[in-house]
């Protein structure tokens, strides 16, 4: 039931006609409380959409009873129009959820540049309030799809509490936050400081390490709320671990559903002198489309790795880098090492370490390689 598992939840997904296709594309997700305490971040883009400037207002109090999501458009670079539309999605919530517009979060996904078709989406908030249900999780998790082939969902239980979450995104994966849709709800009793903080920290560990293809959104956002209705007040690092756990499964399925994708990568940098070097190090290598094709063409160049890791302010001896596929150390010390034979990239899960060999820290990065498939769907994209 992902975002309904946790009690004090209902949710809806319906179709109000912004996708051609027919297809769901309006979701609302309501928190009956008692607690209405809620946590957020979002795109670091400059170019932000309406429905983000509308939420970091919201946010502001660390409050919120509601979230209404649309796919079949970004609402971004729409002018005061746009925002118009952003503002009155929330009002009509609001009016029919007897609270204020300035409770309700406000998302959206799709094209940018063009404006939404304000009477459908109107429509649609009518008859996803009217089927709101207990059980509405899957549905809402279907209505803010794009271009993913399949909902994400996850669920995890902790003591006497659950933590449930939807997520939508498939490409235009990158730091931060990845392009992507998320709500995360929970009915433990946790105070604001305490859900930011953990969320704060879960996106930092997962989503903000998705990166597969450089390209950062302008409609970033994840968003927990909280109801309390469980009782159970658990302790922050239990609580942060736990809602970590489930942003790391919401992550890995949109990775695995990248456009286009064969292979799904992750990145591990060890040996580094700091983790932020770490870090630099595997964002490097994942916008490099040059290793992303030669994984796609089941090639472990590793000549590749170490011309990204080269481009990076980090600390290391280029002569002194070490890189592995899939276990194999082809390249030691700056020079070839065991035979490329013997890797094999014929499965879709592919591990590339970097050792840099400059001090105690690590990171992971992960990306997916550079398909026709990709090229062939973002040239669609607006066609």
């Amino acid at each position: 039931m992902t975002v309904t598992a946790p009690k004090g939840f209902r949710a809806a997904g319906v179709a109000a006609g912004l996708k051609s296709s027919g297809k769901p594309d309006v979701a609302l997700v309501v928190n009956d409380g008692p607690s209405d305490v809620a946590a957020a971040v979002f795109t670091t883009n400059r170019c932000k959409a309406n429905p983000v400037l509308w939420s970091e207002q919201v946010m502001a109090d660390r409050r919120a009873k509601a979230v209404v999501l649309n796919s079949g458009g970004a609402n971004c670079y729409t002018g005061p129009t746009g925002f118009q539309t952003t503002h009155a999605s929330a009002e009509l919530v609001a009016q029919r959820l007897g609270t204020g517009a300035g409770d309700v979060v406000v998302c959206s996904t799709g094209l940018i540049g063009e404006q939404l078709d304000r009477a459908a989406l109107s429509t649609g908030i009518e008859s996803a309030v009217e089927a709101l249900s207990e059980d509405g999780g899957p549905a809402a998790a279907d209505a803010i799809m794009t271009t993913d082939t399949r909902s994400k969902q996850a669920v995890r239980e902790g003591t006497g509490y659950t933590i449930g979450g939807i997520a939508k995104g498939a490409g235009m994966l990158a730091p931060a936050l990845a392009t992507m849709l998320v709500v995360v709800t929970t009915d433990a009793v946790v105070d604001a400081e305490t859900a930011d903080r953990a969320l704060r920290a879960a996106t930092g560990a997962t989503f903000d390490r998705l990166d597969s293809d450089g390209c950062m959104s302008t409609n970033d956002t994840v968003l927990l709320m909280c109801s309390g209705a469980s009782g159970t007040t658990p302790e922050a690092e239990e609580f942060t671990s736990l809602l970590t756990e489930v942003c790391h499964d919401l992550a890995q399925q949109l990775l695995r559903d990248a456009e286009g994708s064969e292979h799904d990568i992750a990145i591990d940098v060890i040996n580094a002198a700091t983790e932020d070097d770490a870090l630099t190090v595997g964002r490097a290598i994942a916008r490099s489309n040059l290793f992303k094709t030669a994984v796609f063409g089941k090639d472990p160049n590793w000549g590749r790795i170490l011309a990204a890791v080269g481009t990076t302010d980090a600390t290391f001896d280029p002569a002194a880098l070490d890189v592995a596929f899939n276990g194999v150390w082809i390249c030691r010390g700056g020079e070839p090492g065991e035979s490329r034979d013997a890797v094999d990239l014929s499965n879709r899960e592919v591990t590339v370490t970097v050792d840099l060999k400059a001090g105690e820290q690590s990171a992971t990065i992960w990306t997916n390689d550079l398909t026709h498939a990709y090229v062939h769907e973002n040239s669609a994209y607006s066609t």
